[in-house]
């Protein structure tokens, strides 16, 4: 696969944008996690899941696909 052409400023800028969601995500997911918080556990769970498939689905529409074991 080739992404010559595809990868360009605004990519890389919409990319970094998800991967900080992603990453806010997980932070209040290990806090919730630290305190023993489960109910916000599950909910931080849920919305960092939630930004990992956001993330993905961004990849697969620009042609990345990531293979899994």
């Amino acid at each position: 696969m080739s992404l010559t052409g595809v990868i360009d400023d605004h990519v890389l800028h919409h990319y970094r944008e998800l991967l900080d969601q992603e990453d806010s995500a997980f932070d209040e997911l290990e806090h919730a996690y630290e305190e023993g918080d489960r109910n916000h556990f599950e909910s931080d769970f849920s919305c960092w899941t939630a930004a990992v498939r956001k993330r993905l689905a961004y990849l697969r529409r620009l042609g990345v696909e990531i293979e899994t074991p």
